[in-house]
């Protein structure tokens, strides 16, 4: 099956379809391969130039993975959910309950402990080409107007973007815009492509980047259960150094309850239908 092949074969799919850290890499190595479009303060609008690198086996380039959104002490997040890894998924099974009382509140409730589908692929960023690889995050759009739904006529009327010989680099048209509560947020008007051309002119250069190693799961942290048991229960997890192991930073003795549910949940990020990926990815 060739990349175009699997890509079209994964949209399509997807635009039928219903709607303590694991990694040891240091913050500073994985900013440095964190992509993003999330436009600078005083910035309105600009472009970014980005590279799509193949995989080894020829399939698409866009990685499936599902992640919770939600606030936690006061910051919103992205928590991987490891239900897709068949484990144990505390906010999913919060989620389940809340939809079984066939209470309308509690299923309005229980889309605060939803996980979505997002994509996540390996780029160049040809103004920082010096970091080297680098990971792009951004949401499945169920509306079908989402990055995905720009990027891939590119594939089907230019054929592999991905090509270390002939493909071709991307360009996204970032613009600042303001959501109903007033907060501003970047969004992707467009994804233009631009000439064919060789990944780069140094063959090193370009064999480094096709053979780098990192994996999403290096860059993003995948949260264990005791974190996440916290993070449903409504609470706010700390790491205690000396017990070696997260720990509630705040009381939640006294508090309302539904159920096992507490009033404190998590709630949807406001920004959840949109594309862009929070300022940071952990």
């Amino acid at each position: 099956m060739s990349t175009f092949d699997a890509v079209l074969a994964q949209y399509e799919k997807n635009k039928n379809a219903t709607s303590g850290n694991s990694n040891k890499m240091s913050s500073e190595d994985r900013m440095k391969r964190y992509f993003t479009t999330v436009l600078p303060k005083g910035s309105k609008g600009e472009e970014r130039r980005i590279r799509i690198l193949p995989t080894k086996d020829g399939g698409s380039p866009f990685v499936e993975v599902y992640f919770h959104e939600v606030q936690v002490d006061g910051k919103w997040v992205k928590l991987y959910d490891p239900k897709q890894e068949g484990k144990r998924s505390p906010l999913n099974e919060v989620h389940d309950s809340l939809m079984q009382t066939g209470v309308e509140s509690d299923r309005e409730l229980a889309r605060n402990y939803r996980s979505r589908k997002f994509y996540i692929v390996k780029v160049i960023d040809r103004d920082h080409e010096n970091d080297g690889v680098k990971f792009w995050r951004f949401k499945h759009n169920h509306k079908g107007d989402g990055v995905i739904d720009k990027i891939f006529p590119i594939f089907r009327n230019k054929g592999d973007v991905t090509s270390p010989e002939n493909g071709r680099d991307l360009i996204l048209s970032l613009t600042l815009t303001k959501a109903g509560t007033g907060k501003e947020y970047t969004v992707i008007n467009s994804v233009l492509n631009d000439d064919s051309s060789v990944l780069h002119s140094d063959n090193d250069v370009a064999k480094a980047w096709l053979d780098d190693e990192t994996v999403w799961s290096d860059v993003y942290s995948k949260k264990g259960e005791d974190y996440l048991e916290m993070v449903a229960n409504g609470e706010a997890p700390r790491w205690d150094t000396n017990q070696n192991k997260w720990v509630s930073s705040n009381n939640t003795t006294g508090e309302e309850t539904i159920g096992n549910v507490k009033s404190s949940t998590p709630v949807v990020d406001p920004q959840a239908d949109e594309d862009t990926d929070s300022e940071l990815p952990f």
